[in-house]
């Protein structure tokens, strides 16, 4: 990079990672922008971050619209509802992406500066920034066909001309992972009515931006720089695995995606110190992993997707061999990572990240066996030409437990599961549809069209808060038995992210997980994978149960069907 056109301050780290993705074509001009939208944000950016995390840190993933009501938008709707319901239990919202936008129920990003007019505005995220720690999405790899900069780039605006990626269709890309049953290139006719095939790994309306462009880079940077300027404590990159292409290679993974992770990385570190970046990468574990970098330049948490397979897999079994044997090999590089722990999410419960962990035939009995309960499953296409299925469809709850259960069980496996989850180190997430107690919804999925509508369904306020409160209600007793453990989970120093962890199977249908702080607090979860009683050998003296709410100090315990206990010595 050639002498700086001002005087400003070099940052070391941003030039580093500028040059080794762009070299010479990132020149001192677009540096001296990137520097000066930094320094915008400097000045802009008051309100300090969390500078770690601990305990006391739990998620709620949700929707903006989520809920909706005759008097008020979706967004300051949401507000009254978490104000009153879920402020006492949850440190952080997540909210799904909330700008304008065209499918992929937010997912296809038309405006990455606005918030959807029909949900809200920047004010009623700002009043929900003031009860509770925000999450938002950073759609970095696609934007909507219909936005304003793919609308130039067909129009043929100056500036816009290499903004998406155009390839001449009969190019060899046999070699790219593919995540959908969907063509990877899809026409699109320009102003002069030529005729471009362009890069959309997820559909024709997502279309994939070209980072090669140090344009495009500078615009997503004022996305970035922008959201944290509006609040943003945690910032989640979307599908970051393929945001760098190169023909004749996987684009998955390449290292000028992991360059540009640590770009932002740095970026973000300079302009909010304390703001986690989370990479959300849907893939087996080993490449998952990868986006820590080296524990200090990449990913502060990266999302745990094996975990709820795997736990899905241990109660379907009613065995915990697998899942103990994963848990064992986890490895954080840094006490500046962590693991972003989820069970549930918008999404299906992903296979991908169980590939190398169970069988292939063993996955595809999974699938078989859920399809048979009502699950609904998406597909991809391998470069072999054959599919594979990459994703569950359906509500976690339905995911446990057979349709023809009773309530009592289908609470029981619930809670366990969710119990393992708040065990586990790292920062936990729950989904608002786990909390609210839902079940499959195949109306939605009839009237929307898609699979993973079984799990998005939005409510009519009055009519969740009557189901809350009613006693004989399912949600009333998943909604109070998951905040009460989570309180729980908040109030223990055991549960620190960083805390010490071991684990092991006692019996294949009886796990412990043992947590203990730097204190010297110790916390042993016990967890019972079965619909029968397990008694059990332990050496537990003057211990005390913090979900059952008694003592404990015994040589042998016996467990009943899927009971679960948090034992602080």
């Amino acid at each position: 990079m050639g002498p700086l056109p001002r005087e400003i301050k070099v940052n070391h780290k941003i030039q580093k990672c500028l040059t080794e993705v762009y070299g010479d074509t990132f020149t001192p001009l677009h540096y001296d922008a990137l520097i000066s939208r930094l320094e915008k944000s400097q000045k802009l950016i008051t309100k300090a971050r969390k500078t770690h995390w601990d305990e006391s840190d739990v998620v709620l993933i949700t929707y903006a619209d989520q809920f909706y009501s005759t008097d008020k938008k979706p967004l300051p709707t949401f507000n009254q509802f978490y104000n009153e319901w879920l402020k006492s239990t949850f440190s952080h919202v997540h909210l799904l992406p909330f700008y304008p936008w065209s499918s992929d129920d937010g997912f296809s990003v038309i405006d990455y500066h606005r918030v959807a007019e029909e949900t809200g505005d920047w004010n009623d995220i700002k009043q929900l920034g003031q009860s509770s720690r925000l999450m938002f999405d950073f759609v970095c790899n696609h934007m909507s066909a219909k936005s304003g900069w793919f609308n130039n780039y067909l129009q043929q605006v100056d500036g816009y001309e290499n903004f998406f990626i155009a390839m001449v269709p009969d190019t060899d890309l046999s070699n790219v992972t593919r995540p959908r049953a969907l063509p990877l290139l899809s026409p699109f006719t320009l102003k002069d009515n030529t005729v471009r095939h362009l890069w959309t790994t997820f559909s024709d309306d997502q279309i994939d931006l070209n980072y090669e462009n140090p344009l495009v880079l500078l615009a997503m940077v004022d996305v970035l720089l922008s959201y944290l300027e509006q609040g943003a404590d945690y910032v989640r990159l979307d599908a970051v695995g393929f945001m760098w292409k190169e023909p004749g290679t996987t684009c998955i993974h390449l290292e000028k995606t992991h360059q540009l992770i640590k770009l932002f990385r740095a970026i973000a570190d300079c302009a909010a110190p304390g703001t986690a970046i989370i990479t959300e990468t849907n893939v087996p574990h080993k490449d998952n992993i990868s986006y820590f970098g080296n524990g200090q330049d990449e990913a502060h948490m990266v999302y745990q997707f094996s975990l709820p397979p795997l736990v899905l897999h241990a109660v379907q079994r009613q065995d915990t061999t697998v899942l103990c044997r994963w848990a064992q090999s986890l490895m954080l590089p840094s006490h500046e990572t962590t693991w972003f722990n989820f069970l549930a999410s918008h999404d299906g419960i992903g296979l991908n990240p169980l590939r190398g962990l169970l069988p292939e035939d063993e996955i595809l009995q999974l699938v078989t066996e859920l399809q048979q309960e009502g699950a609904l499953v998406n597909w991809k296409n391998n470069p072999d030409g054959s599919r594979s299925p990459y994703e569950i469809n359906v509500t976690f709850m339905d995911a446990l437990t057979p349709s023809n259960s009773s309530d009592a069980e289908r609470i029981a496996r619930f809670v366990l599961a969710h119990t393992i989850l708040l065990s586990f180190p790292g920062v936990p997430a729950i989904y608002i549809q786990s909390i609210l107690g839902s079940r499959n919804d195949y109306k939605n999925v009839e009237e929307l069209g898609y699979n993973r509508a079984i799990n998005r369904k939005k409510y009519q306020l009055q009519q969740i808060e009557e189901a809350l409160v009613d006693e004989n209600n399912l949600r009333h007793t998943i909604y109070h038995e998951l905040s009460r453990l989570i309180v729980i989970r908040r109030n223990n120093k055991a549960f620190h992210p960083d805390s010490l962890f071991e684990i092991n199977s006692i019996t294949p249908s009886v796990m412990q997980i043992k947590r203990t702080a730097e204190t010297g607090e110790e916390i042993i979860g016990l967890f019972n994978v079965s619909g029968q009683h397990q008694t059990i050998k332990v050496d537990i003296e003057n211990g005390f149960d913090l979900i059952g709410a008694i003592n404990v100090s015994a040589g042998e315990l016996t467990l009943h069907a899927w009971q679960v206990m948090w034992v602080k010595r």
